[in-house]
């Protein structure tokens, strides 16, 4: 038997058992429900830099509602 035959034999038995065993350890380690804070923890990640934006009084509103709604959105933040 030449080599080629050999490694075509292996690959279609063991190394396809092999595959689909890492396959199903992968995904029971992606869904186990221990590994749920990592999965929040990844999922922010994006986020992570990014500041709270908060809006500000502009110069065309002339002390108007826009004012008074930052004012109502700090009270909000700062109590949490």
């Amino acid at each position: 038997m030449d080599t080629y035959s050999v490694l075509r034999e292996f690959a279609d038995s063991w190394f396809l058992i092999f595959m689909f065993a890492f396959f199903i350890g992968a995904c029971i380690k992606a869904f186990w429900p221990w590994s749920t804070s990592e999965r929040q923890d990844a999922s922010m990640i994006p986020f992570r830099h990014d500041e709270p934006v908060t809006p500000t009084a502009c110069e065309n509103c002339n002390g108007g509602s826009c004012q008074k709604l930052a004012a109502k959105l700090e009270m909000e933040t700062a109590n949490g």
